[in-house]
């Protein structure tokens, strides 16, 4: 097991890459070339797989976490810190509650995955060849357009499961509840997740290809520096998007309100609390999305293009320097 892993470790990018490097192409081990093109239906469905396991996966793993940042959003009287959220939620409900809201987590999230790495690929291939490289904004952008559809009325349901105690334990008892109050409860939510996702996924896909870019200078494993530059993205990701999540939180709760009062109610200081635990799960969800993401990739061995230019280091490992 420890052997094949580091083997993955080992795999680099650049290595047997056929889309746009000839050279290295040619130079790779036929039995090594890939089986399909880049920009494939092929490569567009396993990419979105990937994006399956890494965003179900790491989700649902980190639901007890995700539970107690959505009670300190929503009530920040009775869960006073992190530690104190997970305190008062043990004694008053428990070890399993902390495991509520995971059904919705893991299909919401599998779903979002689906779309949102499958997409991006789409959309990678589609505006790089008309707009060039740098078109991360329109890329996630329109990726999470899709993600959101499918994830927001998911995500209604685990807040309600998580913040409001004796309303559901389960995804089967939520559903019927909320679908008696309004169809809406279901769709209120969809603007603010957009509000947060859009510059979340925007500064996920941009910020990690540029600290990839920039830590392949000094390192050359492919995994390590995806998981390395996968968490300080996740912090990044964790500060634009906040606000909204903060927003999100209240709105799913109260099914009077509206988003712009809630964001008028919380202000400037309470939109911005949580922020600590949202970037430690944040940075912690981000790291191994992007680590399962290239595993598979790996796993596969996905053609992708390589970076705009190569560290000199690589090009002495494959033997491409004069």
């Amino acid at each position: 097991m420890f052997s094949s892993m580091a083997h993955l470790a080992r795999a680099n990018p650049f290595k047997y890459c056929t889309y746009g490097c000839s050279t290295m192409a040619s130079q790779a081990p036929r039995s090594c070339r890939y089986s399909f093109e880049f920009g494939s239906m092929k490569y567009y469905a396993l990419c979105g797989f990937g994006g399956v396991l890494s965003c179900g996966l790491p989700h649902t793993a980190l639901v007890p976490w995700d539970l107690v940042k959505y009670r300190l959003e929503v009530d920040p009287p009775k869960y006073k810190g992190i530690f104190n959220g997970f305190s008062v939620t043990l004694k008053e409900d428990g070890v399993r509650s902390l495991a509520k809201g995971w059904v919705p987590t893991f299909i919401g999230y599998c779903m979002q995955g689906l779309c949102k790495f499958g997409f991006y690929e789409v959309f990678k291939v589609l505006y790089s060849n008309k707009l060039g490289e740098n078109t991360y904004v329109w890329r996630t952008s329109l990726a999470e357009f899709f993600a959101d559809i499918i994830l927001a009325s998911l995500e209604a349901v685990k807040v309600r499961i998580q913040t409001q105690p004796g309303y559901a334990n389960t995804l089967r008892e939520a559903v019927p509840k909320m679908y008696k109050e309004v169809l809406n409860a279901f769709c209120k939510g969809v603007a603010p997740p957009r509000m947060r996702q859009t510059p979340y996924t925007t500064m996920k896909f941009a910020c990690l290809e540029r600290t990839v870019e920039a830590l392949y200078k000094f390192v050359s494993e492919q995994l390590v520096v995806t998981f390395v530059a996968g968490y300080i993205a996740g912090v990044f990701c964790a500060i634009v998007s906040h606000p909204s999540d903060s927003v999100v939180a209240v709105l799913n709760k109260e099914k009077d309100s509206s988003a712009s009062q809630v964001l008028q109610r919380l202000g400037f200081k309470g939109v911005w609390k949580g922020l600590f635990a949202r970037i430690i799960m944040t940075g912690t969800l981000t790291a191994p999305q992007w680590f399962i993401c290239n595993s598979v990739k790996v796993c596969f061995r996905l053609p992708h293009p390589p970076p705009h230019e190569m560290p000199e280091s690589l090009k002495k490992q494959l033997g491409l320097t004069q």
